[in-house]
């Protein structure tokens, strides 16, 4: 695999593990949903098809600004 492309897959893969885990604690703040519910509950209610394609279109969003201003600032 290429070493851009390897870069890109584990910085996109970051900004994507950074979205859920913030998903996850909003579940169990004081307002939260997930209140008085398991971690499997709040863990179902936060992997849905919508906040998947929700990550993967903020994560190619954050990278390509990120490779933007790491390339203006060389």
């Amino acid at each position: 695999m290429n070493k851009h492309l390897a870069r890109a897959f584990v910085e996109v893969g970051f900004i994507i593990f950074l979205f859920y885990s913030n998903l996850l604690m909003g579940e169990f703040n004081r307002g939260g949903a997930a209140r008085g519910h398991s971690l499997a509950w709040a863990l179902g209610d936060i992997f849905t098809p919508e906040n998947f394609l929700i990550g993967i279109i903020a994560s190619l969003i954050g990278y390509l600004l990120v490779e933007l201003l790491r390339h203006r600032l060389q």
